[in-house]
């Protein structure tokens, strides 16, 4: 049998398959050669990615690193330990030219503590220290946290480096002391604000003495911005910081840069108010001409709010009210100073009902909408109308929308409040279509929060289907604030409004930080000029030239002019000669309930 298995063997094993044999396995070969090689080179390429990678990390890391051959050669170093150690006349010297370290007060050399580690490291322990080093290049003392680690500096494992890890525990401090400072002007931020008035309000609370905080915002800043150029605005800001800071010698108070161009002072011993109106008073005047650009002087006014504690109840009532103070300066117009009172507290109303009452508000059908008309400038015609809601409380009664609407934006309820405004003012203009009334194009606030929802736009589209209503009849009004947050998703929903055929207004412009340029970003059809701008025109030839510069500027970008706050015929007529196209205010009518307002549409 044995015999008949070789004798087969060996006649299949002709020249034939045996070339055949041998080719196959040749391209066996082959192929696990080629594969193997390209392995080989995508991990080459990969471990020199890495390094690329590791070699970046190491040079431009704060921490001062270096590598220390079994010879104390410094292998490598990086930037911040060249810097830190002045190492440049120095490397590829000895390790002994290293300064020395003190470590639990004695003065031993760095290799010492080198050999020490190295030690450590046979039996697989890592080495971190905390102590103090002396730099050679000047002698200072500084305290410092290291760090020992060795490794192979050959594939054999045969020669070995350690390699040290320095930290300069004075950027720590540095960057904890940024922390509480304004990155422009140097002043102490808000987060020092607190600080300092918790450690006031722990010393004062026991006795009668009073605090009082008093919130500076410049007027107009964003428009000014514009107009001067970044670099220029920000030396105002630097040049009043100075002021203010210099002023704090001649008073008892300390300020405090707070935001953009707002700043705080705190008055830590304020028993009589006049005294703090009276300083305030003196800033405000400053402002009017401390700044020079060519050779005019810089026209800048400031609201001011104020707040007085032991009048709160707490410290961050007392910031809290004086920005409400601020609110309400800026409200009346430019150049005020208000004063929140603690009676006024005594009126506030309680948010935590209100934010319980407002989720069955829209349920019980205690909103509703009220109708301000726009008109046009030349003929005075309702040609549009703002669209805002108020609550009709069981308890308050008529809430405005001041009070109830930021509640709203904090607890998201503004989402919903947005789609029963739509669905509202959809349901009115098929009323006033059926009873044949003048249809005109109603606005509509819209916040940041609905125009972040996913199907913001589909669901516009599918409101307008089912009530079967034009979307010229519909325009959005949204702020510069949440235009400018997220600039790009905004622009982008807004050309998609814009080809359904909805008109875009910019709300409240020149209160916040659009700048020129930016604003011709922003695809919106009408520009709204804030009331506060409007107010003091007849009195005020600066408010005069900014707002007819606007106007010119809108015109230039094919916008349409609306401004906000006309309350006499004067006012109308100034703005009518400067080119404003439609105006809006109580001079033609307060917002009214709809049934007044479709009066009117007669």
């Amino acid at each position: 049998m044995l015999n008949e298995n070789v004798q087969y063997i060996f006649e299949i094993l002709t020249p034939k398959n045996i070339f055949v044999l041998l080719f196959f396995f040749l391209f066996i070969f082959i192929v696990h050669l080629f594969v193997y090689r390209k392995k080989q080179k995508d991990l080459q390429f990969f471990v020199s990615e890495k390094i690329k990678v590791f070699k970046n990390v190491f040079y431009v890391s704060e921490d001062a690193i270096f590598m220390v051959s079994e010879k104390n050669e410094i292998l490598y170093a990086n930037n911040a330990a060249i810097e830190l150690f002045s190492l440049k006349k120095y490397f590829k010297s000895t390790i002994l030219n290293i300064p020395k370290i003190n470590i639990k007060n004695d003065w031993v050399d760095l290799d010492e503590l080198i050999l020490k580690s190295r030690k450590k490291f046979e039996k697989r322990m890592h080495v971190f220290a905390n102590t103090e080093m002396m730099l050679n290049n000047s002698y200072e003392k500084i305290s410092v946290n290291l760090y020992f680690n060795h490794a192979y500096v050959d594939v054999k494992q045969k020669d070995k480096c350690t390699i040290v890890v320095i930290n300069d525990t004075r950027k720590d401090k540095e960057n904890y002391l940024l922390g509480f400072r304004h990155k422009l002007t140097k002043l102490p931020n808000q987060a020092q604000a607190l600080n300092d008035l918790n450690a006031l309000y722990a010393k004062h609370h026991l006795n009668e003495e009073k605090i009082a905080l008093a919130l500076l915002n410049i007027d107009n800043f964003s428009i000014l911005r514009s107009i001067i150029g970044y670099d220029q605005s920000n030396a105002v800001l630097v040049k009043f910081a100075d002021y203010l800071n210099d002023l704090t010698k001649e008073f008892s108070f300390s300020v405090y840069h707070t935001v953009h161009n707002n700043f705080l002072l705190l008055f830590p011993n304020a028993n009589s108010i006049k005294n703090v109106q009276e300083i305030v008073k003196i800033v405000q005047n400053k402002l009017n001409s401390f700044y020079k650009m060519g050779n005019s002087n810089l026209h800048l006014t400031a609201s001011i709010g104020i707040s007085i504690y032991p009048d709160k109840s707490s410290t961050t009532n007392l910031l809290d009210d004086t920005y409400k103070a601020l609110a309400a300066a800026e409200k009346n117009g430019h150049g005020r100073i208000e004063i929140y009172e603690s009676s006024q507290r005594n009126h506030n109303y309680d948010e935590l009902k209100l934010y319980n009452d407002m989720h069955q508000a829209l349920d019980k059908n205690e909103f509703e909408l009220y109708y301000q008309p726009i008109v046009d400038a030349k003929t005075k015609k309702i040609v549009s109308a703002e669209a805002l809601i108020r609550w009709r409380h069981p308890i308050y009664g008529i809430i405005r929308p001041d009070i109830f609407i930021p509640i709203m934006e904090k607890t998201g309820l503004i989402v919903e409040v947005g789609q029963y405004i739509l669905e509202e003012v959809l349901k009115q203009q098929k009323r006033w279509e059926f009873f044949k009334f003048r249809q005109i194009p109603i606005s509509i606030n819209l916040s940041l929060l609905e125009l972040e929802t996913n199907n913001f736009i589909g669901n516009i589209e599918h409101q307008l289907d089912h009530h079967k209503v034009s979307p010229s009849l519909i325009k959005y009004e949204i702020t510069e604030g949440v235009a400018m947050i997220s600039e790009n998703e905004t622009v982008r929903k807004i050309f998609e409004l814009r080809e359904i055929g909805i008109e875009i207004s910019l709300d409240d412009f020149g209160t916040g930080y659009t700048s020129f340029a930016y604003l011709k970003k922003i695809p919106a059809n009408i520009l709204k000029i804030d009331r506060s701008l409007v107010v003091n025109m007849l009195t005020a030839k600066e408010d005069q030239r900014i707002v007819k510069a606007m106007i010119e500027l809108g015109h230039t970008l094919n916008m349409k002019i609306v401004t906000e706050g006309i309350e006499c015929l004067e006012l109308h007529n100034m703005l009518e000669s400067f080119g404003c196209d439609y105006m809006q205010g109580y001079y033609y009518s307060k917002p009214i309930p709809v049934f007044e307002f479709q009066k009117l549409l007669r």
